[in-house]
């Protein structure tokens, strides 16, 4: 609706539409004087290249940060919390600036001491968007940097999570156990040589040597390195599960001791190569699943959520202070756009708050002086004033995450096919093993321990654990390339069996970010959506911003007699003419005011003469998304929003879904459990903490953010929501998944049967196995890369 006569003026700095504020400097034109500012501010420190390197890739400086934003970085004991060294003259300090997207962010932010000579240094983490600064803390405070940070376009997101951070990473005891393997292994293989090519008889004193020193190597491998196996193969066999670690335990130790027996009485040189071999990769296979979704953290809670500190009012100053300290009877300043913390009664101003992310509720509440707010709402209104009723422990955003938490004795069973396929397969070894051990007890006892150990050792399904390891660890990177981040491997095989998938609506189905507006009734000139635009940019109501936002502007235009109905709508005169813009029985008090469509009507010149309905924007290719799962799987919809929207949603997702609005926590929970009590094997897709305990309650729980690295709930999936449409992609490659892994398993047979057609008749050469065991883990490596990748390819990802 807004006029194309005009060409855009596009902001040199940011790249946003100037519109009539254009700000001009030489030939660079911008859209405020924030962009403006930095600008300078990088052209007067010969930072220019930051713009050759991307075209326009500044972030917008509109809204300025409010001024004591960050007063709370004086506060020492803050301090101390969020900074990672100091010693007395050096301060280092990690940050976290979800504005970064590109090579021209990398360049200005390591770039930092040339903007301010007392920062010593600045390094970026790209992919986890964060920065460690290295400073002067003689003669440059945390606040003035982080305050740099922020007039240069990146501010800081500093939540309360952050004073108890630690960073999930791949276990340290894991690495230093793949090293000492790869070490023992390495070298065990350099000493075996001479053993595989054959010694002449004069060097029978080297040989024994040599082996000697295998078996010394081979001591940390077993005692060290393959720990973890020991040590699952005993919880499995004491929780009466036999899992793939058992078996592989076992042949471990019949490997090792056979290994032993021959070294001791010299009969043989035994089999340390590929024991410590085949440790190295297994050990290899499970950092490579770790590495793979060590970013992100998939058990987050509120804290991450709530801010470090609020300001206090105490003897008429705002006073910053820790949220832990926060007490009942405090009155808490709360600016526009932040948190409420706490539950507490409004005791000064005009709250506008948005429940969203607690309910599911779209559109914001209004609240009057003396009522009740509840944690976990954002103001978006003006400043206010809060009094505290209930401790950040005690709010109701608090107990509303804690009620998601299973009991310790819902313990989450591993029920992935790998270990039910060991299993048998186990089993089968263990009778190949006894009926050679039958045969050479009728035959010729000598050869019973030797065909026995040589099953055991070369029928391990250590192939069964590389294909799986390394098959989930690349299909895990490849969904992470593509912004699909799984909480472990076990996700992988859950996604691929789900045959129900429920949605939530708002902010899962349709951004939080954007509203589609649409105009119904007598047609508008130019001149009067400049009028109505200019009404609506007089108030603060969340529905005006976006409808002033909309229509288009004019800075010639006088607003005068304004006046504003709580929670009703504005009215006032614009060039002389009188014009009303709000809800039904605002616009129409006679008219019959029940709807659930989000509408502003318009009056002019006390006549109505049209509406403006409000729709969320759904996701790009939504449609095309719903349109592949109903073919495949059964739907759902659950929405804490109103029903507004239910004729189309009933249009996008076909007669046979089940569409509900209105849903609260509990429903959403009880819903799931139903569904459970049927069989289904759910996978709940939602964004909100309002949809946590469903999340938990379903097989697989993703949550959609539009930054994976922001605050999200406890989930097994974390999705980046424009990366929604490629859902059926992804759940496509963790079908093949299974596949892929039978058959590198079948190949990994392949090879087993040629090794088990010497070991059965007891004289399997070390020589033999040598060539074995490595062909058959390349082989597999081979495979599970290349089949995982070819897939991915197909499928575009």
């Amino acid at each position: 609706m807004q006029s194309k006569s005009q060409e855009k003026l596009i902001c040199s700095h940011c790249g946003e539409d100037c519109g009539s504020d254009m700000i001009s400097v030489g030939d660079n034109v911008f859209c405020c004087y924030g962009c403006r500012m930095v600008f300078g501010l990088l052209n007067e420190n010969g930072l220019c290249d930051y713009y050759t390197l991307n075209k326009m890739p500044g972030i917008n400086r509109r809204a300025d940060v409010r001024k004591d934003k960050f007063s709370f970085l004086n506060d020492e004991k803050i301090k101390n919390r969020l900074v990672s060294f100091r010693n007395g003259t050096e301060t280092h300090i990690q940050l976290y600036l979800p504005q970064i997207h590109c090579s021209s962010c990398l360049y200005l932010l390591e770039n930092l001491r040339r903007l301010d000579k007392r920062i010593i240094s600045s390094t970026l983490n790209f992919p986890r968007k964060e920065i460690t600064i290295i400073f002067n803390e003689n003669e440059i405070s945390l606040r003035a940097v982080v305050e740099l940070l922020c007039s240069i376009g990146y501010e800081p997101y500093i939540s309360l999570n952050d004073m108890n951070r630690e960073k999930p990473t791949v276990s340290r005891k894991l690495i230093y156990q793949l090293g000492v393997a790869g070490f023992c292994f390495a070298n065990i293989m350099l000493l075996s040589f001479p053993e595989y090519l054959g010694l002449a008889s004069a060097e029978k004193n080297l040989r024994n040597v040599f082996r000697s020193i295998n078996l010394l190597l081979s001591l940390p491998v077993l005692f060290y390195s393959a720990q973890a196996f020991f040590s699952s193969a005993w919880k499995s066999l004491r929780n009466k599960f036999l899992n793939i670690d058992a078996p592989i335990a076992i042949a471990i130790l019949v490997t090792f001791s056979r290994s032993v027996y021959e070294v001791v009485s010299g009969t043989g040189s035994g089999y340390f190569d590929s024991m410590s071999g085949i440790v190295f990769l297994m050990l290899a296979g499970r950092v490579l699943q770790e590495k793979t979704y060590q970013q992100l953290s998939f058990d987050r809670d509120f804290n991450s959520y709530f801010p470090i500190a609020v300001n206090v009012l105490k003897n008429g100053l705002d006073v910053p202070t820790p949220l832990p300290e926060i007490k009942p009877g405090d009155t808490l300043l709360i600016h526009n756009d932040e948190l409420i913390p706490v539950d507490g009664i409004l005791s000064r101003g005009k709250a506008f708050i948005d429940y969203s992310f607690v309910t599911g509720e779209s559109l914001p509440v209004e609240k009057e002086t003396g009522e009740m707010l509840y944690a976990g709402g954002k103001q978006t209104g003006s400043n206010i004033e809060l009094l505290v009723i209930h401790e950040v422990s005690h709010s109701y955003l608090t107990k509303l995450w804690n009620r998601e938490k299973k009991d310790d004795a819902d313990v989450e069973k591993n029920n992935s096919f790998v270990h039910l396929l060991s299993r048998y397969f186990t089993y089968i070894v263990l009778l190949i093993a006894g009926i050679a051990a039958c045969y050479w007890w009728v035959n010729d006892h000598s050869r019973i321990l030797n065909a026995v150990t040589a099953v055991l050792i070369i029928a391990c399904p250590c192939a069964l654990l590389l294909s799986s390891s390394f098959t989930n660890g690349n299909i895990l990177r490849i969904l992470g390339r593509n912004h699909f981040y799984l909480r472990s491997a076990q996700t992988i095989e859950d996604i691929a069996n789900v045959n129900h998938f429920v949605f939530d609506k708002t902010g899962t189905l349709t951004s939080t970010k954007r509203m589609d507006i649409v105009y119904e009734g007598d047609a508008l000139t130019f001149k009067q959506q400049q009028c109505i635009g200019a009404l609506a940019k007089q108030s603060n109501h969340p529905l005006s911003v976006a409808l002033a936002d909309y229509l288009p502007k004019s800075s010639q235009l006088t607003v005068s007699e304004f006046k504003e109905t709580h929670g009703m709508g504005i009215q006032g005169f614009v060039d002389g003419r009188w014009i009303a813009i709000g809800s039904k029985k605002f616009a129409v008090p006679a008219a019959d005011t029940a709807e659930d469509s989000t509408i502003v009507y318009v009056v002019l010149d006390h006549e109505m003469i049209g509406k403006f309905i409000f729709r969320y924007h759904y996701r790009e290719d939504v449609d095309s998304l719903i349109d592949w799962l109903k073919s495949k799987y059964r739907l759902s919809v659950l929405s804490g929003d109103n029903a507004g929207e239910g004729k189309y949603l009933k249009k996008l997702f076909g007669p046979n879904t089940g569409i509900y609005f209105h849903q609260t926590p509990e429903n959403k929970m009880n819903y799931i459990k139903t569904l459970n009590s049927h069989g289904d094997k759910i996978a709940m897709i939602g964004d909100g903490l309002n949809d946590a305990v469903a999340l938990r309650e379903s097989d697989v729980g993703i949550a959609i953010t539009e930054d994976c690295n922001n605050f999200t709930p406890a989930s097994d999936a974390i999705l980046e929501a424009k990366q929604l449409h490629l859902l059926p992609a992804f759940i496509q490659l963790c079908r093949a998944n299974k596949k892929i892994v039978m058959a590198s398993f079948i190949l990994s047979i392949v090879y087993n049967i040629t090794g088990l057609y010497f070991a059965v008749q007891g004289n399997l050469s070390p020589l033999v196995a040598a060539i074995l065991m490595p062909a058959s883990s390349i082989s597999i490596l081979l495979i599970t890369f290349g089949s995982s990748n070819l897939v991915a390819k197909s499928l575009r990802l």
